[in-house]
């Protein structure tokens, strides 16, 4: 089968050797991704930070082929609980019609300090 791989631009894909999304097949996952912007920079307002971690998300699933309607599975990673609810309101935003499988989990410490939310997901295209 052909596997086809997206980059998001993250200097980390070449570092840790990882491709933002990976498709084989009809099966995509989309790596965990980050409320990053191309400067650098990270808003501190956790709705932000959810909607650019699924505008990122979401184009690398696009570049290999996808929707958000073929997302089957979500996962959100936010460090406070205090910030659920605004993350969680995003996401049914973005996939309250779609309504994928999803998962929202109180980490410890996400990579960066200033990450309040990381995201990822799995589709299946046709």
């Amino acid at each position: 089968m052909d596997r086809q791989h997206a980059r998001s631009g993250s200097p980390f894909e070449d570092t840790i050797g990882f491709s933002r999304a990976v498709r084989v097949g009809h099966t995509v996952a989309v790596a965990g991704t980050a409320p990053v912007w191309p400067d650098g920079s990270v808003d501190p307002d956790p709705t932000v930070q959810a909607r650019r971690c699924w505008e990122i998300a979401l184009a690398a699933l696009e570049e290999i082929g996808g929707r958000v309607e073929d997302v089957v599975r979500t996962r959100q990673y936010v460090v406070t609980a205090d910030v659920a609810d605004a993350v969680g309101a995003v996401h049914g935003d973005v996939f309250g019609r779609v309504r994928p499988a999803s998962t929202m989990v109180v980490v410890a410490g996400l990579l960066d300090p200033r990450w309040l939310v990381e995201v990822e997901l799995d589709a299946v295209v046709d």
